[in-house]
């Protein structure tokens, strides 16, 4: 039986929303919620907090949860999580980003189905349906996917182009969820910044652009990923309103 790890990478420091990983959301802090909302998903081996602070380390020892302390020079979490494929080896790695706090079991389960039914399967993600007013959005990472469900692209700019504003364009909003093996990780690893990802500032365009495969799930349940004060307060009026508790 292949070894799934799941890993949550978290920094306190962030431009947009500073400290947001120990943020409180309806009375718990975001990492917290990430961590329990995801625990649940059966075909994770283990699961642990991947971080390069001492606030929040501390904060994972007192409530029982496992962390690992990593460098602080990482530039994203895809980074930090190559960081504990060295110390915990494992089969396929789930990167479960640490301000999705609206992720599911469901979603990680969803994830990881193409490496059962696909032996082949290198890298998976998810995409949820949007309309075409949030396709608008370029915070709204857009993709685009083959008849296999491989995809061809992502993008902040709305994709695919209605050229002749016929209004049948789908448009699918891609997931900040992913799972790799460790080949196709470490191959990233090795890998420079690419072209297409420097421009777009969207790192798994750096699979695209050599060769590597993201195969990408449909769910109907979307999340919020949490960039701002406008997000945390709909995230936590979304579990008020729906009595969602830890």
């Amino acid at each position: 039986m292949a070894k799934i790890l799941g890993v949550i990478p978290a920094r306190l420091e962030s431009t947009r929303l500073p400290r947001k990983a120990l943020r409180l959301i309806a009375g718990q802090p975001m990492i917290a919620w990430v961590y329990h909302r995801a625990r649940p998903a059966r075909s994770l081996s283990g699961l642990l907090i991947a971080t390069d602070s001492q606030e929040i380390q501390a904060f994972c020892r007192a409530s029982g949860i496992p962390v690992a302390m990593t460098s602080a020079s990482h530039r994203s979490g895809t980074d930090r999580i190559v960081e504990v494929m060295d110390r915990e080896p494992a089969d396929i790695y789930v990167n479960i980003q640490g301000d999705e706090p609206m992720v599911t079991s469901e979603h990680i389960e969803l994830m990881l189905r193409p490496f059962r039914e696909n032996p082949a399967t290198r890298v998976s993600t998810l995409k949820v349906p949007i309309a075409t007013e949030e396709a608008q959005n370029p915070n709204n990472v857009k993709v685009v996917t083959d008849g296999s469900g491989r995809a061809l692209y992502f993008s902040r700019s709305p994709i695919p182009f209605d050229r002749e504003a016929s209004g049948l364009a789908r448009y699918y909003k891609h997931l900040g969820l992913y799972a790799y093996t460790a080949e196709a990780l470490g191959m990233f690893s090795k890998l420079p910044p690419s072209e297409l990802e420097q421009a777009e500032r969207l790192e798994q365009l750096r699979f695209l652009e050599n060769g590597i495969a993201i195969t990408v799930v449909e769910t109907a349940q979307d999340t919020i990923g949490v960039d701002t004060e406008e997000d945390l307060r709909k995230v936590e009026e979304h579990f008020l309103r729906a009595g969602v508790t830890l």
